[in-house]
């Protein structure tokens, strides 16, 4: 992931020796740099490129000096990690810079190696700190559990903009629905309902995380789950796998004078889909998550989707047939699409 790096000095021919220092990393996308002259100017850029990870900055600058700038930093952009690059190397300016937020400090005349590493060590740290974040905005079951300052903080504009960054990627998703669990509501008490769904549901999670996907949402009686990174398509359908065995495996649950044999139906597609937030910001209700065509069509496809099932399109199906062993089940006509859809099922 390439990171992106904001560099601030008054010094005109520094930007060149970056270029020239960096030339090899900027050519294979793994740096990318933006540059100003003063704390001023950088609190502009810092505006216009809200995906910036690291600041390198002198401290003597006209304008603005590094040190101010430090302490503007937090209020633009939450995590972002600063490294002090200046002649001025004694204890008094590296203590004031630290103090005032410095991640690290680095001497003039510049030793470029040594400040690859300093600059690899930081943003290091900061993918950490966004991650971190960033699992916790989307998996919507830990909000039962988040302290509501942190929820506030969640939910800041500044946050949104420069951590949540919305993107276009390639993932997976999947619907899982409880078959016929809509029936056994009208019969069994709030309480007993609300304990058997949240049983059920505890297994499909522990299944979806197992595999390296994360909880989108609950729907009802049903989970949307995402997965992203190296071989999502197959993690998703081994997940889908996972929680049906689970629940053949399961016991009839009695509640009340009902027997009730749980069972899912799954849709799963993938494809291109936009991540990112999604709501009403003057209720501050986001949710971190993706839309598309590609995520409408897995809900079609899970509607399609008779007890026991795992559905793909003829599309998924051309992927993942080699490592799983599916059926055709034929042509179906899917809400919102013009033309029937070719439809198989996964069976191991």
């Amino acid at each position: 992931m390439m990171a992106k790096i904001l560099v601030v000095d008054d010094e005109t021919d520094l930007e060149l020796l970056v270029k020239q220092k960096f030339r090899r990393k900027i050519r294979e996308n793994i740096y990318e740099f933006v540059f100003a002259q003063n704390g001023a100017e950088a609190l502009e850029k810092l505006q216009l490129h809200p995906d910036l990870d690291i600041v390198l900055s002198d401290i003597n600058m006209p304008v603005m000096d590094g040190l101010t700038l430090l302490n503007r930093l937090p209020d633009v952009n939450p995590t972002i990690k600063a490294i002090i690059v200046s002649a001025y190397g004694d204890m008094e300016n590296i203590r004031t810079a630290m103090n005032r937020g410095a991640f690290d400090f680095v001497c003039k005349p510049v030793n470029f190696e040594d400040l690859d590493v300093t600059m690899e060590k930081t943003i290091n740290h900061v993918r950490q700190l966004q991650n971190t974040l960033k699992a916790i905005r989307e998996n919507n079951i830990l909000k039962m559990y988040v302290d509501e300052t942190v929820l506030n903080f969640m939910n800041h504009r500044e946050f949104e903009n420069t951590i949540m960054k919305n993107e276009t990627l390639e993932a997976s998703v999947m619907f899982v629905d409880i078959c016929g669990f809509t029936a056994i509501t009208e019969k069994v008490p709030a309480n007993a309902v609300v304990n058997l769904i949240n049983t059920l549901f505890d297994k499909i999670v522990k299944e979806i995380i197992a595999l390296g996907g994360h909880v989108d949402k609950f729907m009802g009686d049903a989970v949307m789950a995402v997965f992203r990174g190296d071989y999502h398509l197959d993690r998703a359908i081994d997940a889908a796998l996972a929680v049906r065995e689970q629940l053949e495996g399961a016991e009839e649950i009695t509640a009340g004078d009902r027997t009730f044999k749980p069972e899912i139906s799954v849709g799963i597609n993938s494809g291109e889909m936009i991540s990112g937030n999604i709501g009403s910001a003057s209720l501050r209700r986001l949710d971190y998550t993706v839309i598309g065509d590609s995520v409408n069509l897995a809900q079609r496809l899970q509607s399609a989707a008779k007890p026991g099932q795992i559905i793909i399109t003829e599309e998924v199906y051309e992927k993942a047939k080699e490592s799983f062993s599916c059926e055709k089940i034929g042509e179906v006509s899917l809400k919102n699409k013009a033309k029937p859809v070719i439809i198989y099922q996964v069976l191991a």
